[in-house]
C-alpha cells in the first residue's frame, strides 16, 4: 500500500460565486465524491471569498449587474477575451495583474495547500495555480471542469491540467486553445447526484400542490433570479393554454415580491417561489422549462429529460448553450415575451411536440455526469501514486469558516 492509501485523500474544489453554476457544479461533484470515496476529505471553496473586497465585488457583483444591465457590452467584451492570446496580449496583462492583486490571499491559500487534488469550476484560480507552478511550487494534480456547452480561451489557463467537458463541441474549443486532446474527457456538466435516481412525476407535482392533470411550465432566470423575469411571467399568463406556472425568483426577492402581486387570469394557476434547492423535483413535476440557458441549468433540465424554452440568452456563454441546444432539437427559442405567449400556447397544445423535445433532450443528458467527474479524479490521484481508500468529511470553506455541506441528495426526476 502506498503512503498516499495509508491515510485519507484531501481533495479541494475550487469555484467561484459569479452567477450560480460554478458553484453547483462544485456541491455536485462533491456529493458525488462523498460516495465514491467516503473516506476522503474534501474541501468546497469559494476562490473569491480568498479574494480582497474590491476585488470581489467588481468580479463577482460586477458579472451579475453588467449581464443585467448591459448584455451587449458584456458580449463584446466575451468576444474579444476568446480571441488567441496574441490578439488579446494588452487585456491578458491587465486582467492577470488585477488577479494577482486582487486574488493575492487566494494565491498564499494555494501556495500553503497539501492536497491529493485539486478541481476547478471556474477559471479564476487555475491560471493563479500555473503562476506558481512556474515559479517553483509544488503543486498536486489539477482538474478543470468546464460549466458551459463550449469553452471560452479563458478555460484553457493550465494546459497541463486535465479537463472533463459537456460534449465535443467544447473539446474541440479547447484544443484549439492548446490543451492536449489526451487530456480532455467528454463526462458531461456536472449535476446533483439526486438527477441519476428516477422521481415519479405524481409524487413531485404532490409535494407542490401541483394538479396532475394540467400542464405545469416552470419559469426560472437561475439561481440570483438575473433577467426579464416580470415580462416573461406576464406574457406566460395571456397563454391561451391553461397551465400551472411555477416562478423561481432565486435570490431577486424583489421579483418574488413584484411577481407575487400579479394574479393570474382563471385559466392559469400561479405559484411563485424564491430560492429553492428543489429544482430536482420541480423539474420531474414540469411539462416545460422556461430558461435562460446556463450551462448547470441547462445540464439539469437534460438529465430531467425536460423540454425547454430559451428566453433572450446572454450573449456569450449562453447564447452558445442556446445554440447547441437548438442543433440538437432539445429545445426552442422564443426571441420576445410576446413571441414566448406563441411558442408556449403552441407547445402545450401539441403533446407529441413536447415528448419529441423530451426524447431529443433525454438523449443529450447526463444525469450521471458528477459521478464521472469524481472517478477523473480519483484516477488523477492514482496515476499521481496513491490509491484512493475511500472521504471522511464533506466541507465547505468560506472565509475562515469551515461548516458542513453535505446533506442529502433530493430525490431525481424524469417525466414519464
Amino acid at each position: 500500500m502506498t503512503v498516499a492509501a495509508a491515510r485519507s485523500l484531501k481533495i479541494l474544489i475550487l469555484h467561484a460565486s459569479v452567477g450560480a453554476g460554478h458553484t453547483r457544479a462544485a456541491r455536485a461533484v462533491a456529493a458525488a465524491l462523498a460516495q465514491e470515496a467516503p473516506d476522503a476529505h474534501v474541501e468546497v471553496v469559494d476562490a473569491l471569498e480568498l479574494a480582497r473586497p474590491l476585488f470581489r465585488r467588481v468580479y463577482g457583483e460586477g458579472y451579475l449587474s453588467l449581464v443585467e444591465r448591459a448584455p451587449s457590452l458584456f458580449g463584446l467584451l466575451f468576444d474579444l477575451t476568446d480571441r488567441p492570446p496574441g490578439r488579446a496580449a494588452l487585456g491578458d496583462r491587465l486582467r492577470r495583474a488585477a488577479q494577482n492583486w486582487g486574488a493575492r490571499e487566494l494565491v498564499e491559500f494555494l501556495e500553503k495547500g497539501t492536497w491529493d487534488a485539486v478541481v476547478h469550476t471556474h477559471f479564476l484560480a487555475p491560471e493563479l495555480s500555473v503562476a506558481l507552478a512556474r515559479a517553483g511550487h509544488r503543486r498536486a494534480p489539477q482538474l478543470t471542469v468546464v460549466t458551459d456547452y463550449d469553452a471560452h480561451r479563458l478555460w484553457a489557463g493550465d494546459l497541463r491540467a486535465r479537463y472533463c467537458v459537456a460534449g465535443d463541441a467544447a473539446a474541440a474549443s479547447l484544443r484549439a486553445h492548446g490543451v492536449c486532446g489526451e487530456n480532455i474527457e467528454v463526462t458531461g456538466i456536472p449535476v446533483d447526484p439526486c438527477f441519476a435516481v428516477p422521481l415519479d412525476r405524481k409524487m413531485a407535482r404532490r409535494e407542490f400542490g401541483l394538479s396532475g392533470t394540467r400542464p405545469v411550465v416552470v419559469l426560472s432566470a437561475g439561481g440570483h433570479g438575473v433577467g426579464p423575469l416580470e415580462d416573461v411571467y406576464r406574457a406566460l399568463l395571456l397563454s391561451s393554454a391553461p397551465a400551472q406556472i411555477v416562478v423561481v425568483c432565486g435570490r431577486n426577492e424583489d421579483a418574488r415580491r413584484r411577481i407575487a402581486a400579479i394574479h393570474p387570469p382563471p385559466r392559469h394557476r400561479a405559484l411563485v417561489l424564491g430560492y429553492t434547492d428543489k429544482m430536482r423535483t420541480l423539474m420531474a413535476a414540469a411539462d416545460l422549462l422556461v430558461t435562460k440557458p446556463g450551462g448547470l441549468t441547462v445540464s439539469e433540465a437534460l438529465s430531467s429529460a425536460l423540454p425547454m424554452a430559451l428566453i433572450r440568452p446572454i450573449p456569450g456563454q449562453e447564447e452558445r448553450n442556446a445554440n447547441f441546444l437548438l442543433r440538437n432539437g432539445a429545445a426552442v427559442r422564443a426571441g420576445s415575451p410576446a413571441a414566448l405567449t406563441e411558442v408556449v400556447e403552441g407547445l402545450l397544445s401539441s403533446p407529441g411536440r413536447l415528448i419529441e423535445l423530451s426524447r431529443r433532450a433525454r438523449g443529450l443528458g447526463r444525469p450521471r455526469a458528477a459521478f464521472d467527474v469524481a472517478q477523473r479524479i480519483l484516477e488523477l490521484v492514482d496515476i499521481a501514486g496513491g490509491c484512493p481508500k475511500r472521504p471522511q468529511a464533506l466541507t465547505s470553506q468560506g472565509r475562515g469558516v469551515i461548516v458542513s455541506a453535505g446533506g442529502t441528495p433530493h430525490g431525481p426526476d424524469r417525466p414519464s
